[in-house]
């Protein structure tokens, strides 16, 4: 699996989402309360920008008249006919086996283990000896 630095955690904050395309595949990330999660950007029933819709809660009840609203925040409803999945694993509601939305790891590294890449100029050291500037080759 290759890794893909998405944004620095700053241009990120809790409650946002970021759509980018990786590999071809639209993508988008979010920000739910300090953890992120990917989602493919497509919605499986008629293929809309899935991650344009809403973010909502989840509704449940456990019995007639009783209804708890939790995951605040952490549903996305598809814009074109309210489908709703779930955004940390891409889970749908309503038939659970046969929807679901392609879900990508997403996680937060330091900057020094991103910014270094496998590709690494060569370096050459350089000192100031008095008022010169210093090569050694």
């Amino acid at each position: 699996m290759a890794r893909h630095v998405i944004a620095a955690v700053d241009e990120l904050p809790p409650g946002t989402r970021k759509f980018l395309e990786i590999d071809g595949r639209p993508i988008a990330v979010f920000n739910i309360k300090g953890e992120y999660f990917g989602l493919m950007n497509r919605c499986p029933h008629q293929g809309a920008a899935l991650c344009e819709g809403p973010l909502i809660g989840l509704a449940q009840s456990s019995e007639p008249g009783e209804i708890e609203y939790t995951k605040l925040g952490e549903i996305i409803r598809c814009p074109w006919h309210g489908w709703e999945f779930d955004i940390r694993t891409g889970q749908s509601y309503c038939d659970p086996r046969r929807f679901r939305v392609k879900a990508y790891p997403a996680h937060v590294e330091p900057g020094a283990s991103v910014v270094k890449g496998p590709y690494v100029a060569e370096t050459i050291p350089v000192r100031i000896e008095s008022d010169y500037v210093v090569v050694e080759l």
